[in-house]
């Protein structure tokens, strides 16, 4: 077992045993080698996506944790955000720049759960025709600019 399978495998019974509200993980989401999970997740109530349902994809390679896992949304069901394109990609500084190996799964789906939960108005990013025709299948391949401090 490599060092970012039992990385994850660490993870994964963490968030099995003791998941956070929200965030609901399914092992027939998750490759039987680790490399990609689907984590199901619910918005709080109170919000604007109040008890909506979105699924984001994880793809790890094997520099997992000192490289960040590529996180998109996917489905049929894509918030509409001002930091969430069409295509599932996500402006969010801790899944590029700002990403540390103290970083997990589960922080990064309190941080998005966080980032939706703040949102004040459902619109799409100014730029979302442009980026989802030009951008890379990757959205760590993406040089963000990252314009708003507030989420």
């Amino acid at each position: 077992m490599s060092q970012m399978q039992k990385r994850l495998q660490k993870e994964l019974m963490s968030l099995k045993k003791d998941p956070p509200a929200g965030v609901i993980v399914d092992d027939m989401n998750i490759e039987p080698d680790l490399s990609s999970w689907i984590i199901e997740i619910v918005c709080p109530k109170g919000t604007l996506y109040e008890e909506e349902r979105f699924k984001l994809s994880f793809k790890f390679n094997e520099n997992y944790p000192f490289d960040s896992p590529e996180v998109t949304f996917t489905g049929s069901n894509i918030p509409i955000h001002e930091h969430v394109y069409s295509n599932g990609h996500i402006c969010l500084s801790i899944l590029t720049e700002d990403w540390s190996p103290a970083l997990s799964v589960q922080s990064v789906c309190l941080s998005i759960l966080s980032m939706l939960a703040s949102c004040k108005e459902k619109k799409r990013p100014p730029d979302n025709a442009f980026y989802v025709r030009t951008c890379s299948k990757n959205p760590k391949k993406t040089k963000w600019f990252y314009h708003d401090d507030n989420v």
